[in-house]
């Protein structure tokens, strides 16, 4: 088995920024950087909207039926 070798990440970054500058240009090459991130909600109310949703005969018969 081959052993990986990993570059550092400040070259993972001046790789990739070439790329994205020669594929999109400069200009949609930052704005693609700024793209804002979608808020996360947090886990417990994400699992209470699924627990809201849950149809729970369906859910147990799905995960224990053989």
């Amino acid at each position: 088995m081959k052993s990986v070798k990993y570059m550092d990440e400040e070259m993972v970054i001046k790789k990739a920024m070439k790329v994205l500058i020669r594929e999109l240009g400069p200009v949609e090459a930052i704005r693609f950087i700024n793209i804002p991130k979608k808020r996360r909600i947090d886990s417990i109310r994400r699992h209470r909207e699924w627990q809201k949703l849950l149809d729970k005969a369906r859910f147990f018969d799905e995960v224990f039926a053989e």
